[in-house]
C-alpha cells in the first residue's frame, strides 16, 4: 500500500511541474498578423491585427502603425479581444507606401514582449 501511495504522489508532482512549466513559458508572441509582415497589399487595410500565442493584458497593450514620415496613424487606443489573444487598431485609408507596425504587450505571466514588422500598400487603387 505504501508503494501505491508513492506512485500517486509522484504522478501528482509530475503533473504539477508540467502545468507550472507551461505557465512559466507563456510569454506572448505573435502567432499571426494581418497584414502579414513583408506583405504587399493591393488595397489598404482598415485595421491592423495581431494574434498572440498567449493571452495579453489589456491595460498594457500598445500598437502603432508608423508611416514613412514617422507619424503614428493608429486611430485611437488598440483593442484587445475578450479572450486576450488579439490586439487590433483601426487605421485611416493608407496611401501607397511602407508602414512599420510596432507592438508591445504584457502577457498574463507578467513578462513583456515587443517587436515590429513592416508591410506595404501598392499604388494604383
Amino acid at each position: 500500500m505504501r508503494a501505491s501511495t508513492l506512485v500517486v504522489a509522484t504522478a501528482g508532482l509530475l503533473s504539477f511541474l508540467t502545468a507550472s512549466a507551461g505557465l512559466v513559458s507563456a510569454h506572448a508572441f505573435p502567432e499571426s498578423e494581418a497584414p502579414a509582415g513583408g506583405q504587399t497589399l493591393n488595397e489598404p487595410p482598415s485595421e491592423v491585427r495581431i494574434k498572440y500565442d498567449a493571452p495579453i493584458e489589456k491595460l498594457f497593450a500598445q500598437l502603432a502603425v508608423i508611416d514613412s514620415s514617422g507619424q503614428n496613424l493608429a486611430q485611437g487606443a488598440p483593442a484587445v479581444s475578450d479572450d486576450g489573444y488579439i490586439l487590433a487598431v483601426k487605421v485611416p485609408r493608407l496611401k501607397p507606401g511602407t508602414y512599420v507596425v510596432k507592438w508591445r504587450v504584457v502577457g498574463i505571466d507578467t513578462h513583456h514582449t515587443e517587436g515590429s514588422y513592416s508591410f506595404s500598400v501598392a499604388g494604383g487603387f
